[in-house]
């Protein structure tokens, strides 16, 4: 059930959020302050490609990961969890997209505090 809920993930929509998050990765790689917040996307666009059957742990965090939660939410992450948040509310409109809207929400949450979160 998993291969195919991330086959369908892929169809609609799974490969353009990935290939956002990694255009995100490549641009904030561009200078040299910006390649831990890169690093981040680059994450996030893997576990965007293949979310069904993995999961986030979220823990972990040191004084450098909340230093750079803080700054990675007031520059980057409001806005990716709320594009996150806005199409996870679209899918949620039909009976079949709900569990696409979930992994959106879930996402949207990812997008939040990425330092420190552990995808498995």
């Amino acid at each position: 059930m998993r291969f195919i809920g991330n086959i369908l993930w892929l169809l609609f929509g799974g490969i353009i959020m990935s290939l956002l998050w990694a255009v995100s990765g490549f641009v904030l790689c561009i200078t040299i302050i910006g390649i831990p917040f890169g690093l981040q996307c680059f994450k996030i666009a893997g576990f965007v490609l293949w979310p069904f059957g993995r999961q986030i742990l979220y823990g972990d965090f040191g004084a450098g990961s909340l230093l750079l939660n803080i700054l990675w939410l007031v520059v980057f992450g409001l806005e990716f969890a709320i594009a996150h948040i806005v199409i996870g509310l679209v899918y949620c409109i039909s009976i079949i997209g709900i569990p696409f809207g979930m992994q959106h929400f879930k996402l949207a949450k990812l997008g939040l505090i990425p330092f420190g979160a552990q995808i498995r």
